[in-house]
């Protein structure tokens, strides 16, 4: 297996929003699965300029087995108010806008890795479409470029017995077990498509500390029973695939319901 590798520098504020908070607009400190995902579609989509976005989204989940982000320096996440425009006509005395809470982070660099699931032509497609299109983190308004160009690297997979230790996030389940380390819990989505009707957000631990108000970049040595591990060779982390959906049933809730008298 192959994977790509790049390091980006965010050129400004960023703000990649946790998708159940609106009249909050929270952001994630580093990019979410589906947001790694999404900017390799847009850059391929941009980059051939021959069909619609969603053909590429689909194109680049088949291929795609796991795709996750780090902090390589500190970040800082603020809150701010900004104001929305609600109406353009109103009578003197009116409301035209509202009051919205939004957070944007800092932080001068992120790598970026994606492993595929076999060896696929369409990589070097995506390498060049990384290298020559406009690129975008989280959403339109925060343009990013690259501070070292993406890499080829070999792949192999590791005992789910070992203790690994990794710089990304690490699916918080009862299979897991955390060694060593500290880091936040975030709900992800990991595609950017429904697969069998499901679009679940999973809990993720993310290898970051708190000091003094700034997110630092730490690591995490775990045990995953069950789940495999993977090493990307000369990166000095072990990623976790957990990037497929579950088969399992969704358990349908009875409502009980009150006989008329």
């Amino acid at each position: 297996m192959k994977a790509l590798v790049f390091d980006i520098r965010v050129n400004s504020l960023y703000s990649i929003r946790i998708p159940f908070t609106w009249q909050s607009a929270l952001t994630y400190p580093v990019l979410p699965p589906s947001a790694v995902i999404g900017l390799i579609a847009n850059a391929l989509q941009r980059y051939k300029n021959d069909s619609y976005p969603i053909k590429y989204l689909k194109e680049i989940e088949e291929t795609i087995l796991w795709a996750g982000s780090r902090l390589l320096t500190p970040c800082i996440v603020k809150s701010y108010i900004t104001s929305a425009i609600t109406k353009w006509e109103e009578t003197i005395g009116g409301k035209f806008t509202n009051a919205l809470g939004r957070q944007f982070a800092y932080s001068k660099n992120l790598q970026i890795a994606v492993i595929f699931k076999k060896d696929v032509s369409i990589i070097n497609e995506i390498a060049k479409a990384l290298k020559t299109s406009p690129l975008t983190c989280g959403d339109s308004e925060s343009p990013i470029t690259f501070e070292s160009l993406p890499e080829l690297k070999e792949v192999e997979e590791i005992n789910s017995d070992d203790v690994i230790e990794t710089h990304f996030q690490v699916p918080f389940i009862k299979e897991t077990e955390i060694i060593e380390g500290i880091g936040q819990i975030y709900l992800m989505h990991e595609r950017c498509l429904k697969k069998n009707d499901k679009y679940p957000l999973r809990s993720y631990v993310v290898p970051v500390k708190e000091v003094k108000g700034i997110l630092q970049p730490t690591t995490l040595k775990v045990k995953n029973e069950g789940l495999k591990n993977f090493k990307i060779k000369n990166v000095s982390s072990c990623v976790v695939n957990f990037i497929e959906l579950s088969e399992e049933p969704v358990q349908k809730v009875k409502r009980k319901t009150k006989k008329k008298s």
